[in-house]
C-alpha cells in the first residue's frame, strides 16, 4: 500500500489507533526540480508555494549536487501529485519534528494519519499508524529546493510537499486553513456530533460542554448572538412549548425541517419584535437528538437601520444554513 494522495484512504481519531482510510488526491506543479547528481546550471521554471488561495509565492528551481537530511522539517507542507493539472491545495503533511507527525484532509475533518519517519540516504521511511502499525513505506526524494520536496513512493508517481510558512504545526488545523482561503469560514466541530461554519473575523466562539455561543463582533445594536445547547432532561417538543411559555404570549410553535437534515423535525419558536423597547427579536429550533434534545436559540437587536439588520442577520443565518451532523 502506497502513502501517496491518489491510492491512500485514511482515517485515525488522534490518541487512538486507525479506524478506516479515504481516497485522497489533488495538485500539480509546472516545476522543474534538480536532484541528486542533477545539472548545476540554474533553471527558470518554476513552482507555486501556496500559503492560501490570496498568497501564492513562486520558487525558483535551482540546480543541487547533493541532498543532505532531513528533507522535512518541523511545520507544515501541502501534498498532492506533480502530474494533476490543477491542485486542490486541501492535503497536508504535519510535522511535530523531524521524526513525527500526522496527514491531514482539509475537506474531511478527522482524516488522516499519525507517522513515525527516519530520513536518511535520499530516503524519508514513514511508518504509518504509529510504529510498525502498518509497516513501512519508502519515500524517495528526488529534490530539494527552497524548502519543497519532490520524489516518489515505490509506484513512482511524482509527488510534490510545498511548505506553509504562514502556520505553526502545533495550532494547525487543516478544515479551518482550507476554508479560510477559499471563504473565509471556519468550521467549529462540536464534541457531540454536529459543526457549523463561520467567520471568524464575525464572531467569537465560546465552547466546552453542553452549551457554544457564537457572538456576533461586528457593528449591531445590542447583543446578537446564537447559543446552541444540548440538554437530556426533555424531548423537542416539550423544550420548545416550555420556551415558548418563558418567552410569553407573543411566543409561537411551529414545525419544520431541522436544518442540516432530510428529514428531522423541528420546532421552531419565534419572539417577534415591537416597536418599541430594545428591538429584541428572537428565534429558536429545536430537535431530538441523542437521547435529548440539541437547540440552537438566535437573539437579535433590531437597531433600525434596515442595511445594518439585513447584515447582522445574514451572518447569524449563515451559521443555521450550516449546520450538519456527524452523528
Amino acid at each position: 500500500m502506497k502513502r501517496n494522495l491518489v491510492e491512500m484512504v485514511l482515517s485515525v481519531t488522534f490518541g487512538t489507533a486507525m479506524a478506516l482510510f479515504i481516497l485522497a488526491g489533488c495538485g500539480n506543479a509546472d516545476a522543474a526540480f534538480v536532484g541528486i547528481g542533477g545539472d548545476e546550471t540554474a533553471t527558470e521554471d518554476t513552482v507555486a508555494v501556496t500559503d492560501s488561495e490570496e498568497d501564492t509565492k513562486e520558487v525558483i528551481a535551482v540546480s543541487s549536487t547533493e541532498l543532505e537530511a532531513p528533507y522535512f522539517e518541523r511545520g507544515v507542507y501541502v501534498n498532492y501529485a506533480e502530474e494533476a493539472e490543477d491542485p486542490d491545495l486541501t492535503y497536508f503533511y504535519v510535522f511535530d519534528d523531524e521524526g513525527a507527525g500526522y496527514t491531514a484532509d482539509g475537506e474531511h475533518e478527522g482524516i488522516g494519519l499519525p507517522f513515525c519517519c527516519e530520513q536518511e540516504g535520499g530516503t524519508v521511511k514513514f511508518s504509518f499508524g504509529g510504529m510498525d502499525a502498518m509497516g513501512e513505506e519508502i519515500f524517495t526524494v528526488d529534490a530539494v529546493e527552497n524548502g519543497a520536496v519532490k520524489g516518489h513512493y515505490d509506484d513512482g508517481l511524482e509527488l510534490v510537499f510545498v511548505p506553509q510558512t504562514d502556520v505553526d504545526p502545533e495550532s494547525f488545523d487543516a478544515e479551518n486553513y482550507v476554508g479560510k482561503a477559499i471563504d473565509n469560514d471556519y468550521v467549529y466541530n462540536d464534541a457531540n456530533g454536529w459543526s457549523v461554519k463561520y467567520d471568524p473575523a464575525s464572531f467569537e466562539v465560546n465552547g466546552g460542554g453542553p452549551v457554544t455561543t457564537f457572538v456576533y463582533t461586528g457593528v449591531s445594536a445590542g447583543t446578537n448572538m446564537i447559543t446552541a445547547t444540548y440538554s437530556v432532561e426533555k424531548n423537542a417538543k416539550e423544550t420548545a412549548d416550555d420556551l415558548a411559555k418563558t418567552w410569553g404570549a407573543d411566543a409561537t410553535v411551529s414545525e419544520g425541517n431541522f436544518p442540516g437534515t432530510d428529514d428531522v423535525t423541528g420546532y421552531w419558536v419565534t419572539l417577534p419584535t415591537t416597536e418599541e423597547g430594545s428591538g429584541l427579536y428572537m428565534t429558536a429550533i429545536v430537535r431530538d437528538y441523542m437521547g435529548g434534545t440539541l437547540m440552537f436559540e438566535c437573539t437579535e437587536h433590531k437597531s433600525g437601520n434596515e442595511f445594518l439588520d439585513m447584515e447582522v442577520s445574514d451572518a447569524l443565518a449563515s451559521i443555521i444554513d450550516s449546520i450538519n451532523f456527524t452523528a
